[in-house]
């Protein structure tokens, strides 16, 4: 009789979703742009944003620059665009077809496409006067950073901030995962995850990490009018030297027999705890 331990059903489970992250990590990166010789972490000269909250957004947005678009009829008219060409930058009527052969397999793009600038890239210090960031510890699913993006904008959180590597550049992929909250906040990509935290240290933040053995429950660690919430990626959870740089590590409690969250779930509720505070 074999001694081999099998795998619990909590084990066989963190496994599938560890095959599912590496599959849709994958699938990202083959969906990222180019960025040709311009380097690692730099951004693309222009990149294709579709859907339609994508590009309502977009077009909303002030600080983005649209070269042209690509829209069909059917789409141009949930849209609501009686005059295309009062807009200012060129639009093109074409085939789904002909927007299926610029994006990855399976993108749903809803009948329009976008040409646009990169934004600006933002630096920390511009932050001096937020209440509420995210800092994000190597989350690379932009699917989830997407979500993320939309609790941010709903909470009113005033920046994300995440590393140049291992995790999402600014794209298609992860500005619909976003559904337009992409467009309403500063997405910052550092160098040094573990300076910029210190940087918020030093601009009047407190820093909380968040960790499932977190000495501390939130609640006991949310202090001061400007809240940084740091989130690590599922299953790694944050880097020991983040961990060593933030102001303090806590713990989400949770009374049910799941203990521990999706990410963006997470950072959700975190937020939800921060805002509370700040608003008491």
């Amino acid at each position: 009789m074999s001694n081999e331990k099998k795998p619990n059903s909590a084990e066989r489970d963190s496994e599938y979703a560890k095959r599912r992250r590496e599959f849709r990590d994958a699938k990202a990166a083959r969906a990222a742009p180019d960025t040709g010789s311009r380097g690692r972490g730099q951004p693309p000269e222009s990149i294709h944003l579709y859907g339609l909250h994508t590009v309502r957004a977009a077009m909303e947005n002030p600080s983005r620059t649209i070269r042209k678009m690509l829209v069909t009829r059917n789409a141009l008219a949930r849209m609501e665009i009686e005059d295309p060409q009062s807009l200012p930058f060129p639009v093109e009527m074409v085939s789904p077809q002909d927007i299926d052969k610029l994006l990855p397999p399976d993108s749903i793009h809803q009948g329009v496409l976008i040409e646009a600038k990169p934004l600006r890239l933002r630096k920390v210090a511009e932050l001096k006067d937020a209440t509420v960031v995210l800092v994000l510890d190597q989350i690379t699913d932009p699917h989830n950073v997407g979500a993320i993006m939309r609790s941010a904008v709903a909470f009113g959180a005033s920046a994300i901030i995440t590393t140049l590597r291992h995790s999402p550049q600014e794209s298609g992929v992860l500005a619909k995962s976003a559904s337009g909250a992409f467009e309403m906040i500063p997405y910052l990509q550092v160098g040094n995850l573990a300076e910029a935290i210190e940087e918020l240290n030093h601009l009047g933040f407190t820093t909380i990490g968040l960790d499932s053995a977190g000495p501390e429950r939130l609640e006991n660690t949310l202090t001061g009018e400007k809240i940084a919430l740091v989130l690590g990626a599922e299953g790694k959870g944050l880097r020991q030297k983040t961990a060593n740089t933030v102001s303090a590590l806590a713990r989400l409690d949770m009374p049910g027999a799941i203990k521990s969250l999706n990410v963006s779930n997470a950072a959700a509720i975190s937020l939800y705890a921060a805002r509370k505070h700040l608003d008491s």
